[in-house]
């Protein structure tokens, strides 16, 4: 006799055969996932470049878009089954405060021109709201919280104290010397612009040359945390950022030393390293694939922020595209202004 179950099992199989049939859907090749790279990475550092170049508002703006949507990524990640089967993550209403906290930030480290207050007020308002809430507060959604305001709010903030916040004019720069005086002339090119487009090229550099250094050498592997990277593919991420800060420090006279181009270029990477590592640690524990995996429906809000249609093609969260990002813009600002003398010119 054959059991229930065996017969079901043999009528769900068929119905997936003639579904599959129907819709002629074929597995997709492994090149389609190079193609979606590129094209993805064409498309974004058109839109990134375009808003880099704009700064101001329209950057910050920009910039807090992506955050509330990574804010909501990183909640939804300590809300998971992973993560949540150790801990009490923080209540709803207090991680959807927190990612409109996490948004206005950037905003204000613009109006202002710093945010350590913000920050400290904020933190000081969600941690009320937690230990006044019913029931029996736990440590973990008071650390979860502040660290996410820290992770998705104020790290990111320095990347408007970079871009926008370093206005010396880049008097050396050959590309500002010839650029049209209808998008700004001259002057457009400072300090703050040089220095950002130098970070996020090498960064971008980075990731590009450790996926195909990984794919191609790849044989150690780097860390538990993420099973993928090697330190093939470390390396080669590393030459490919030394190389990219080194000859866009010669095309941007900036900055005026080969070493401390170098040294730059170093910092890039490693912060980039950094972020992509922690990032990969919360998703293990959260025990995901992707971070947008758990906001179903999300791409409505990724409409709009600038470029962000790209980040819903590539099938991803957000937080897995800008992990990189959210460490080096405060090392960067750091590096630019208080080791280079006289912000490197």
């Amino acid at each position: 006799m054959t059991s229930l179950d065996e017969i079901l099992e043999e009528i769900n199989e068929g119905y997936n055969f003639l579904m599959k049939e129907d819709s002629g859907v074929e597995p997709k090749p492994k090149s389609s996932q190079l193609k979606k790279r590129v094209v993805f990475g064409l498309g974004i550092g058109l839109c990134v470049g375009g808003v880099v170049l704009a700064g101001g508002w329209l950057f910050t703006v920009a910039l807090a878009s992506a955050v509330f949507v990574g804010a909501r990524e990183y909640f939804e990640l300590v809300r998971s089954r992973g993560i949540a089967a150790g801990m009490t993550p923080p209540p709803r209403f207090v991680s959807r405060v927190c990612s409109v906290i996490c948004a206005i930030m950037p905003v204000v480290t613009l109006y202002l021109g710093h945010i350590d207050v913000s920050v400290t007020s904020a933190a000081f308002v969600v941690a009320m709201a937690l230990l006044m809430q019913r029931g029996n507060p736990r440590f973990a959604q008071l650390s979860s919280a502040m660290f996410g305001l820290f992770y998705c709010g104020y790290l990111p903030c320095f990347w408007v104290k970079l871009r926008c916040g370093l206005a010396a004019p880049a008097l050396n720069t050959r590309v500002g010397a010839a650029w049209p005086v209808l998008l700004g002339g001259q002057a457009q090119w400072t300090v703050g612009l040089v220095a950002t487009l130098i970070s996020i090229s090498s960064i971008i550099a980075a990731d590009t040359y450790a996926f195909v250094g990984g794919k191609a050498f790849g044989r150690t592997p780097l860390t538990d945390i993420s099973p993928k990277k090697t330190w093939e593919g470390a390396l080669a991420g590393l030459g490919g950022c030394l190389a990219t800060s080194v000859v866009l420090s010669k095309i941007f006279c900036w900055p005026a030393s080969v070493l401390s181009a170098i040294a730059f270029g170093f910092l890039n990477f490693f912060g980039s390293l950094f972020g992509d590592l922690i990032e990969s640690m919360i998703k293990r524990d959260a025990g995901v694939k992707d971070s947008g995996s758990l906001i179903p429906g999300h791409g409505i809000t990724f409409l709009l922020t600038v470029g962000t249609c790209l980040w819903r093609f590539a099938g991803c969260g957000l937080l897995d595209r800008v992990d990189s990002y959210i460490f080096t813009g405060a090392l960067a600002y750091s590096f630019v202004k208080t080791l280079l003398p006289l912000y490197g010119v």
